[in-house]
């Protein structure tokens, strides 16, 4: 492997940064203190209103991103003392029933009119916050990092309310000054305004934004400028504690009572930095993973969803690439109690974002499982107009074993620790991203060994052609145990280009189409290949926003270790041996406007040992909007071997009801079956925000594992929350 690999690709993003002025920098909204009242009530009726400015020019995103917005908007905005106030009236052309998929927070952006703010305080174009609502007053909030990506993980505490007719609808919002955190003293913010009309099949926002990116890019973004500094930051402290109590069985085990009671705590340091609390967290209101069929010779990834670790998430978890992670939240905690746990995450100034996590779980002695403490540390510098470079450390310390054994200091080791710098790359205008970073692993009784691991990508965006390339290298001694790296030693490099074209004619059904290539190949240490994908592929996108895709699979692999192509615990296959095999697949996508919506796709052609592999996957919903969203979901695998493996099948079916009576009473019901696994879940969730960022959940979950692993597990919570804010 090249070791100058590294250091070449981040001369090449160095020399690919471009140094130029904030693209909409002439795109300036006034906003003007008010000493009149206002009622978040719909209504914009208040005198107010009637001295502000008006944002009401939008231009096009979607379906194509060359002339003004079809449909008027208007964005009228003030402040007082408290709170920030925004009031959005979105006009008809054509008045025609709205489309929203539910009441619930944080709803899915493409299946609902809706209206979304973008704010940078920091004016760094790559971190903020963004609030909105769909068209039935469904709340949406969430932080932003990268320069255009939303962690709606995050809640706040802020008001809203929607009021429609036929022509037009309305939002009124209320967000606290204390709810966000900025810089004392600045006069100019970066903003930006988005609207989705599915009716007309247009997205649109108040600042020129290229169609290849998405409306809350904040390289985009116009300014916000206030006529004196907005009202000094106030020290704001929170106690969020919860009290729980249920009843639960695992398995063979008896029946147990649950009685826990813990908390959060919320304050902030400074204006721009927090720092979060927790003792003796609990996490039974969380929805449960999407079960999949797995056919992967490689550990699968499944997204965190523990509150704790999500919100400025993007400082920890985004460090490396999705297969390369040294740190991943969901290794703590795993099948032992969090005792308690401390996060300080945020900006430091305009430049510098902190983020600093440590967490301690128990001792388990009945399996001999030491007290582990995890910390972990990332530091970022904005460098240029939007790039960064990174640092982390990461270290996971056993710190007490119940019994003194050699043999647990090899299954739990003393410490594990991993350091890490990198490059990112986003250039002014965004069509030019990428990142270079390098990574050393330090392990108990390895200190000479090929610990290391590095890689870096360049990628390019215009409206037409789409390109990246990247090279991987990850050490055959290289180890995270806070981290997901499914796979070692090998050297990976991989690249795609695209290109989309566009009918002539608006009368066009069709709004864009065009092919993509992409090739994926692996190396080992002496650059011999073990496996490689390619693909070629050909992207339809409809006006009516439904989408069509076909590809062409060229497939080789041989194999490193054994292996079942089944997964089902049937004979593997040998080291060394190796596998080619062509195959096709297709997906289609329905437009999301429709009560009944679908997605279909499937797989077809040749497999391991010259078999064959039949995939027909496919979600159906249908809504009663706003109130009940039905989805389910069928994925069927056919798998044909020769003996001893022969003929497989696996079925694997979900379903999930989503029930929002309003926008502060959810029920939701989600069943699966897993025939590969041989099981079945089933989890119900009630959930009542009787005040912002309050609720009482009733949580029922239930696993029953059938032939041979005959066995059942249930439990039954109900936990109540409380947010106390000074």
């Amino acid at each position: 492997m090249p070791k100058k690999s590294i250091l070449v690709f981040t001369i090449v993003l160095g020399v690919l940064h471009l140094h130029a002025q904030k693209k909409n920098a002439n795109f300036r909204y006034h906003i003007r203190k008010t000493t009149h009242p206002i009622t978040i009530d719909g209504v914009v009726d208040e005198k107010a209103w009637q001295e502000t400015d008006v944002a009401d020019d939008f231009f096009m995103v979607l379906p194509m991103d060359t002339g003004k917005a079809n449909e008027t908007s208007e964005i009228r905005m003030t402040y007082d003392d408290k709170n920030i106030y925004l009031a959005a009236i979105f006009f008809n052309s054509v008045p025609d029933k709205y489309y929203v998929e539910s009441l619930r927070r944080d709803f899915s952006f493409g299946k609902n009119d809706n209206f979304l703010l973008f704010i940078d305080p920091f004016n760094n174009q790559t971190t903020g916050f963004s609030f909105g609502s769909n068209a039935a007053g469904a709340q949406w909030d969430g932080t932003m990092f990268g320069g255009g990506s939303v962690d709606l993980n995050w809640d706040t505490k802020w008001v809203s309310k929607v009021k429609q007719d036929p022509n037009k609808w309305v939002v009124e919002m209320a967000i606290p000054f204390k709810s966000i955190r900025y810089e004392d003293g600045v006069t100019e913010w970066g903003i930006n305004f988005s609207r989705l009309d599915l009716k007309s099949s247009e997205k649109s926002s108040w600042t020129p934004i290229p169609r290849q990116f998405p409306t809350a890019s904040l390289a985009y973004t116009g300014f916000l400028v206030w006529d004196t500094p907005p009202p000094a930051p106030r020290t704001n402290f929170s106690i969020i504690p919860y009290v729980l109590g249920g009843l639960s069985q695992d398995f063979d085990e008896e029946n147990d009572v649950q009685k826990r009671v813990g908390g959060d705590v919320k304050i902030s340091i400074s204006s721009s930095l927090n720092l979060d609390l927790t003792i003796n967290p609990d996490f039974s209101q969380v929805e449960v993973d999407r079960q999949v069929t797995n056919l992967d010779r490689f550990e699968l990834f499944f997204p965190e969803r523990r509150q704790f670790f999500l919100e400025n998430g993007d400082l920890f978890a985004n460090f490396g690439y999705p297969t390369i992670r040294p740190f991943f939240s969901r290794r703590i905690g795993l099948g032992v109690p969090i005792r308690a746990g401390a996060r300080l995450s945020g900006n430091l100034n305009e430049k510098w974002r902190l983020g600093i996590m440590d967490m301690q779980t128990a001792t388990i002695d009945d399996i001999g499982r030491p007290n582990q403490n995890f910390a972990v540390f990332s530091l970022q510098r904005k460098v240029f107009s939007r790039s960064s470079i990174g640092f982390m450390f990461v270290n996971k310390e056993s710190l007490r074993y119940p019994q003194e054994a050699d043999s647990l200091r090899t299954q739990f080791p003393k410490f594990n620790r991993n350091l890490g710098v990198e490059y990112n790359l986003a250039s002014s205008n965004n069509l030019w991203t990428g990142k270079a970073f390098a990574l050393k692993s330090f392990a108990p009784g390895r200190i000479n060994g090929n610990d290391l691991t590095q890689a870096a990508h360049l990628e390019y965006k215009s409206r037409k052609w789409n390109w990246r390339v990247q090279e991987q290298y990850v050490g055959e001694d290289y180890t995270a145990e806070v981290g997901f790296v499914p796979r070692k030693d090998f050297v990976n490099v991989n690249a795609f280009l695209g290109h989309t074209f566009f009918p002539k004619t608006e009368e066009s059904k069709v709004l864009s189409h065009g092919p993509k290539w992409n090739s994926n190949y692996f190396l080992n240490r002496d650059l011999q290949r073990t496996d490689n994908m390619s693909e070629l592929e050909y992207l339809l996108s409809f006006r009516n926003r439904s989408s069509f895709e076909v590809g062409l699979i060229n497939e080789y692999v041989e194999l490193l270790a054994p292996f079942d192509p089944t997964q089902s615990g049937k004979d593997s296959l040998d080291v060394g041996t190796k596998h080619r095999w062509n195959a096709a697949r297709f997906d289609y996508s329905s437009k999301p406007q429709s009560m009944f919506t679908y997605t279909v796709g499937g797989y077809f052609g040749g497999y391991y040992l010259d078999g064959n592999r039949i995939n027909l996957n496919g979600e159906l919903g249908y809504r009663f909007q706003p109130h009940v969203s039905l989805n389910a979901n069928l994925s069927y695998n056919h798998i044909s071997l020769p003996a001893p493996w022969n003929d497989t099948e696996f079925w694997l079916i979900g379903s999930e009801v989503d029930v929002t009576f309003t926008n502060k009473l959810f029920f939701a019901t989600l069943f699966q079956y897993n025939e590969q696994s041989r099981n079945f879940n089933l989890n119900s969730r009630f959930q009542w925000r009787y005040k912002p960022a309050s609720d009482l959940f009733l949580v029922y979950t239930n696993t029953q594992l059938l032939d041979p692993n005959i066995g059942k597990s249930w439990s039954l919570t109900l936990k109540f929350t409380h947010w106390f804010n000074w």
